[in-house]
């Protein structure tokens, strides 16, 4: 669909995706290689947003897996729904079916409860590419991120009782990581690798401007250059983009034209989710990175 990165750049501008060059191009790669695209960062930078965005891009469907301590190969690629079976099986006993018709209906697809990764399959092997997203593979365990490899490799599924279902058609896959653990090079080798950064004042500036384009052009700079800002104090969880979307609708939504005092106080809360980074912003803190904010704003404002 995209013959140029600019095409996939321009793509991702129009459903207000603002993204550099760089990301532009491992994403064009991505599709056209059929290579993995690896996304790590801090949390909140937009990496789980851009297989959302690329599911849309597609026109096709968005398939995700989200990761967390001990997930394991049944709940990521399928089950079967023994509860189903057990009554089926009392209900075929019942009317005296024989013991070959019991276990060929037992082990059918009605029984069949796909997880993410067999969908994102049987969706290939029917000839739709689909997005699939391995969202925070650094929660799960190095035992499935070994087991994932080999899915990642070959996209297709054995079941015992079924056979193999192979995808023709691979899926595009976004896998992300917010870098709580590092994840094995094996894996990281069979992706296209990229580190997305917090943004810059220019770039921030532009995605508040595309999300919420009711923002008054003076809010949305000071709301800019205040967490460009707070991203430089010593926080235990820096706020990401996402928060600055969150922070710049609540302002909208509480009447707001710039920033005070009163009104950061009153909104923390949605910026900083720990509460000792909120104990150590004390009003003498506030104010002067209000005052920071208003003078980098202002000059902002003059240049762009």
């Amino acid at each position: 669909m995209f013959d140029t990165v600019d095409d996939v750049q321009n793509a991702l501008a129009e459903l207000d995706y603002i993204a550099e060059r760089s990301l532009a191009t491992a994403i064009y790669l991505s599709l056209k290689l059929g290579k993995p695209l690896f996304l790590e960062g801090e949390a909140g930078v937009g990496k789980t947003e851009i297989a959302k965005t690329l599911a849309t891009m597609l026109d096709t469907d968005l398939i995700r897996l989200q990761c967390y301590e001990g997930l394991d190969a049944s709940q990521a690629l399928y089950e079967w729904n023994y509860a189903a079976q057990m009554l089926h099986l009392r209900m075929m006993e019942a009317s005296g079916s024989s013991r070959e018709t019991m276990q060929e209906e037992l082990f059918s697809t009605q029984f069949l409860q796909a997880r993410p990764l067999l969908r994102a399959v049987q969706a290939g092997a029917e000839g739709r590419r689909v997005v699939l997203l391995i969202d925070e593979l650094d929660r799960s365990d190095e035992e499935f991120e070994a087991f994932l490899l080999e899915i990642l490799s070959d996209f297709q599924v054995t079941i015992p009782e079924l056979g193999t279902v192979r995808a023709e058609v691979t899926p595009a896959v976004v896998v992300t990581s917010n870098r709580t653990r590092e994840i094995h090079d094996a894996l990281k080798r069979r992706c296209l690798y990229t580190w997305i950064h917090y943004p810059s004042f220019e770039k921030e500036l532009r995605i508040i401007r595309a999300r919420t384009p009711q923002v008054e052009a003076q809010l949305a700079r000071q709301i800019t250059a205040f967490m460009q800002e707070l991203r430089e104090m010593d926080l235990f969880k820096a706020p990401g983009v996402a928060e600055t979307l969150d922070w710049t609708a609540a302002l909208i939504a509480l009447g707001q034209h710039e920033l005070t005092l009163e009104v950061v106080n009153d909104t923390l809360g949605v910026v900083l989710k720990y509460q000792d980074d909120i104990d150590m912003l004390q009003d003498e803190t506030i104010q002067m990175l209000l005052e920071r904010a208003r003078i980098e704003g202002n000059r902002q404002g003059s240049t762009i």
